[in-house]
């Protein structure tokens, strides 16, 4: 197995179109050491589905960031209620997080909140008339998640505007300064709402999930990490999935029209659209604690190692035709969220927005179009997600 000289994943060509990247990558062999950076280091990068699930399942492939970085000199200044949450964590310590985060979004709590997603994306369409035009990432895509979310971390809604530009500087790949910077101003915001709310009880909704904190036995530092990530996690890949789906039924206007003549079709078209394009293109850091093989590569102890789901839902080994969105598909077996003990919580509600996104778009607006050339579309530069900074329609 030969590294590319250069890291892939660092190409201009990747953020606008990653699969030929993948597919050239995974053909040559489905685990491969690529370089990092500039500074000589290397990852090693899973493009193959069936060693992605593999990998996913590994406990030897830890989460734990700040073990991995202890011993090595770093400039990064995250905070520590982002760099230390549960996506960065292993048992047990992941385990009481998640123990209370997963109840939150289990399908009763999501259905109870249904009427109430309605709501926002009524709210945030009553102003759009066919044939005007509307950017779906700014008016739809990024306020939906963002509005729940808040709601259900008892934000106010003078603040949740500013939450939202810190979360999208947090993926900035182009300038880790920012990161840094978006990271403490989410870090010092939420901070001070759990400290005011523990000073001051009552039956809010950040006050239930700080009954549920205590009782799951995490402290207030845990608290204000958990938050953050629900904050983060919860807005911007479920952002990303709505921008993505609607673009790609947009290139496929036989499946548009499909979903318009049929809304009730958009519950089961979800998991190929996951597939077909997914919000996680990486997922987040694991390193090996030891040394190990995956599809047949060893991997020596010590080493950074991405997961690329974005690569494995487009594996043909799996999916035939992969590059082709077919509705009709059994895409349930999709990686997007994620697979194991650290598969996405908050699944069920990404669902619900998406599905209720969709439902109001392809009923209400069944004329819709890009409103500007495909080619001229840009998209955000880092290699985690994959989302539009834009997606301008003409309803």
């Amino acid at each position: 197995m030969t590294a590319p000289r250069q890291d892939p994943l660092r190409d201009p060509r990747f953020f606008t179109d990653p699969y030929p990247t993948y597919d050239r990558l995974r053909e040559g062999c489905p685990v491969r050491r690529i370089p990092t950076g500039s500074g000589g280091h290397h990852a090693y990068l899973i493009t193959g589905h069936g060693e992605a699930r593999e990998a996913f399942t590994d406990p030897r492939l830890s989460k734990d960031t700040a073990r991995f970085f202890a011993d090595r000199p770093s400039n990064r200044d995250l905070h520590p209620a982002i760099s230390r949450n549960m996506l960065a964590s292993d048992p047990p310590g992941h385990t009481r997080h998640r123990r209370v985060a997963t109840p939150l979004f289990r399908p009763g709590r999501v259905r109870e909140l249904r009427p109430y997603i309605t709501r926002v994306v009524d709210d945030l369409v009553a102003g759009w008339r066919p044939g005007a035009e509307v950017d779906l990432v700014a008016d739809l895509a990024v306020p939906l998640p963002v509005t729940v979310v808040c709601e259900l971390l008892g934000v106010p809604e003078a603040d949740r505007d500013a939450l939202a530009g810190w979360s999208h500087d947090l993926f900035d790949a182009t300038d880790t300064d920012r990161v840094d910077a978006a990271s403490h101003r989410i870090g010092d915001y939420l901070t001070a709402l759990v400290d005011a709310a523990l000073a001051n009880p009552g039956d809010g909704p950040l006050h239930s999930l700080l009954r549920d904190c205590d009782a799951g036995g995490l402290d207030r530092d845990e608290s204000v990490s958990l938050a953050a990530l629900l904050l983060v996690a919860g807005h911007e890949t479920t952002s990303h999935f709505i921008g993505n789906a609607v673009l790609a039924l947009l290139r496929h206007p036989e499946a548009f029209d499909r979903l318009r003549r049929d809304p009730d079709l958009i519950p089961g078209a979800l998991d190929e659209l996951l597939r077909f394009d997914s919000p996680v293109s990486v997922a987040t850091f694991r390193h090996s604690t030891e040394d190990l093989r995956v599809g047949g590569v060893d991997i020596p102890a010590g080493f950074p190692v991405l997961i690329a789901p974005g690569a494995a839902n487009r594996d043909p080994a799996v999916f035939p035709d992969p590059h082709r969105l077919d509705l009709d598909r059994d895409a349930g077996g999709h990686l997007s969220f994620g697979h194991g003990i650290h598969r996405c919580p908050g699944a069920p509600l990404a669902r619900a927005e998406a599905e209720i996104a969709l439902r109001s778009l392809v009923t209400r607006f069944p004329d819709t179009r890009l409103a500007v050339p495909e080619e001229s579309l840009t998209w955000r530069r880092t290699r985690l997600t994959r989302g539009l900074t834009a997606l301008p329609l003409t309803l």
